[in-house]
């Protein structure tokens, strides 16, 4: 009888060690991560996490917080296109996701002092550009992305103008316009030229920043008195098209009482998927903002987001030099969500499957 049970806990601790592995590879492709450094050799950080967790994906920028003297992870075209082609060589089917901010104006990480073009102009100068030009330029923008190895663009913008007080989407001329229709028809001309030249997109900030007055990064911004209903609207337009839909921190009391958007069941799970029909991946915006990351430990983000229904967690590592959290980190908190019930196993093989299908585009 002491045979059996012994042999019965021997299978059983085997099972759970066996199991291990299998979760990290699940709980990896839903992370996309920003790093420091401008190579990613087999013996980098980088590159171990890459193997070992199967990530899903990086987040690269050009400003490094830590050493302002040099960069983060751009430095040249050269320097880049190498970096990519390391990332990828990390990779188990060389389907990483390589991901920038490039919208234009104030918003392009690729710029001329790394000897980049980097005169891409903002959205509120682009429509004042016949659609023949438009769609010349973002052809341009796709083609250099494509050319350094870059293959996700976390852009367009699709946020209405519709508050001058917002300094973050009107007063750095992010926004298309204040109707939504033709928000989403310039939207559309950005996602095709970067499809074109096969670079996923990622519209946002879903339900819309447009009306805010606050900035996400430095901390809470509540819309619930500003927000009008025709924010949501380039979604609805825009949900077949759209490889990716990028969720905000924005708080919006009419839709959520208790979360912000990026946080939030009822907003994702309720608003995005079952009203509007929207069925891709849906990525968080950089969970270390303010917003995020002054309210919510990184224990309680991470369960909140994944039971929302977000299936790609992005951690910039970008706006804190005191606040970097290791893949492991990630990877380990999310295994003991899990493990303790806190999230359903089910909700992170359905993030894998859309995950999958987004990187079928590749």
């Amino acid at each position: 009888m002491v045979k059996k049970v012994l042999v019965s806990m021997v299978i059983l601790c085997a099972n759970i060690y066996a199991q291990e592995p299998m979760l990290e590879k699940k709980i990896g492709p839903m992370l996309m991560v920003g790093f420091h450094g401008t190579h990613a050799p087999k013996e980098s950080q980088i590159c171990k996490d890459i193997k070992r967790y199967d990530l899903g994906g990086v987040i690269l920028f050009d400003y490094n917080p830590v050493d302002k003297t040099k960069p983060k992870n751009i430095a040249s075209k050269q320097q880049l296109t190498h970096l990519t082609q390391e990332l990828q060589a990390c990779s188990r089917d060389g389907k990483l996701l390589i991901a920038v901010d490039q919208e234009g104006g104030r918003v392009q990480r690729l710029k001329s002092t790394y000897g980049f073009y980097g005169q891409f102009p903002q959205a509120s100068q682009i429509t004042k550009m016949d659609k023949e030009a438009i769609f010349q330029t973002y052809t341009h923008m796709g083609k250099e992305l494509q050319s350094v190895g870059i293959n996700y663009n976390l852009a367009p913008v699709v946020d209405l103008d519709i508050n001058a007080r917002n300094h973050v989407i009107h007063g750095l001329g992010r926004s298309f316009g204040k109707d939504p229709k033709t928000v989403a028809s310039y939207a559309r001309v950005f996602m095709k030229a970067m499809r074109d030249n096969h670079i996923l997109t990622s519209i946002k900030h879903f339900p819309g920043h447009g009306s805010s007055v606050g900035d996400t990064h430095k901390g809470f911004v509540d819309v619930t008195k500003l927000y009008q209903e025709s924010e949501m609207e380039p979604y609805r337009l825009l949900k077949k098209d759209a490889d990716t839909v990028m969720v905000a921190h924005v708080f919006n009391r009419n839709f959520d009482a208790e979360y912000p958007a990026s946080l939030s069941q009822k907003t994702i799970t309720g608003v995005l998927r079952s009203e509007l029909g929207y069925e891709g991946v849906v990525i968080t915006d950089d969970l270390q903002m303010g917003a995020i990351s002054q309210k919510y430990g990184l224990r309680n983000t991470l369960k909140l987001a994944i039971n929302a229904g977000d299936d790609i967690l992005l951690v910039g590592n970008q706006l804190d030099p005191q606040q970097v959290v290791s893949v492991k980190t990630l990877v380990d908190t999310i295994a003991s969500l899990v493990k303790s019930g806190e999230v359903k196993m089910q909700s992170i093989e359905a993030s894998n499957r859309r995950i999958n299908v987004l990187k079928q585009k590749l």
